[in-house]
Formats: C-alpha cells, structure tokens, sequence
C-alpha cells in the first residue's frame, strides 16, 4: 500500500496524448511507497461562480481527489505558448470558492512533453505562476521540458535510454520534495 498518494492532471486530453505517455511512464520509476492516481478533468463544466453553492458531481470528485492526496503532479502540454484551457478550467473548479481551496499547501510539481525543442517551457512558467497564488509548493528543480521525439519511449512506452537517467533524477527529487513538505504539515 502506497504511503504517499498523488493526484495526476494531464492538461490534454488526446487519446494518443505524449503527456499522458510521459506520466505512464514516469510513474513506473517511483518508489513503492508512491501511488499514483490519474484524476479526470475531461468532463468538467466550464468554471461558473454562480455553481459554487451547487456543484456537479465531477467537480466534487475532484476536490476530493486533490484534497486527499499528499501532492499534486501536473503534465501538460503547451497550447499558444500557455496551459490548456481545459487545465485551467480544473484548477479554477478546485479553489473555488473563495476560501475553500483545494490546492492551498499540496506539494505539486510541472513536467510535460511537446514536438517542439524548447517542450513545454512557456506553458510550465505560466502555470507555475498560478500554482504560487494558489500556496502550492512547487518543485523548482530540475525542470523538465522534454522534447516528445524518436527514442523517448521504448516498445513498452518506458522511459528510453536517452532519457531515463534525467526522468529518474528528477523523480526522485519530486519524491523528496512531497516526503519533505509532507512531514512539515500540521
């Protein structure tokens, strides 16, 4: 049984999504004590304010996925040189509303995966800005913007060679930043 709990947000929602491929992926080098749990954005209603007092169930699931998790690892692509919408569209149902956050204090870090050389860096950079306004803790190194190219991923949909010893690194720093910000909390 899985002592730390992790909630994963894919910020796309493409079948064959690289995103989704990478956090398979990543998943399978953390320790045994580490669980992870892929929680749906695709089906939320748009943010509305008037909802708040009244939300659908989707949205409660949600905050009940974050809340009970012990951090938060978001993978997302880059959209137009930002996050995707439908990311957005999940942190906003989850702080609402005001007061009543479920993001305040999870320890979260951003990874992600594009065509592009530079990966994800702009859309990681903004989100990162939200995820400081929002009191989460967010892992600021390494950074991993990875280039979804020939090699990335085995035959298995593993981390490939070229890359496996950076993805690991970083794991395992993710992994000490959560154990860390866990043993501080009240």
């Amino acid at each position: 049984m899985a002592s730390f709990k992790i909630a994963v947000l894919i910020g796309s929602l493409r079948a064959q999504s690289f995103n989704h491929q990478l956090a398979t992926a990543a998943i399978r080098l953390a320790p045994g004590h580490f669980g992870f749990d892929f929680v749906s954005i695709a089906d939320l209603p748009l943010y509305n304010q008037d909802d708040d007092d009244n939300p659908v169930s989707e949205v409660t699931l949600l905050k009940s996925a974050i809340t009970a998790a012990n951090g938060v690892l978001f993978v997302t692509p880059e959209y137009n040189r930002s996050i995707p919408g439908v990311l957005k569209n999940a942190i906003d149902h989850a702080s609402r509303p005001y007061g009543q956050s479920a993001w305040a204090g999870k320890p979260a870090d951003v990874i992600g995966a594009s065509i592009g050389a530079q990966g994800t860096c702009m859309a990681q950079q903004h989100l990162r800005n939200v995820l400081a306004y929002l009191d989460m803790p967010t892992l600021g190194q390494p950074e991993m913007f990875i280039q979804a190219k020939d090699g990335l991923f085995d035959a298995e949909g593993n981390i490939g060679p070229a890359s496996k010893d950076f993805v690991q690194g970083w794991m395992g720093r993710f992994v000490q930043w959560v154990e860390r910000h866990n043993r501080a909390a009240p």
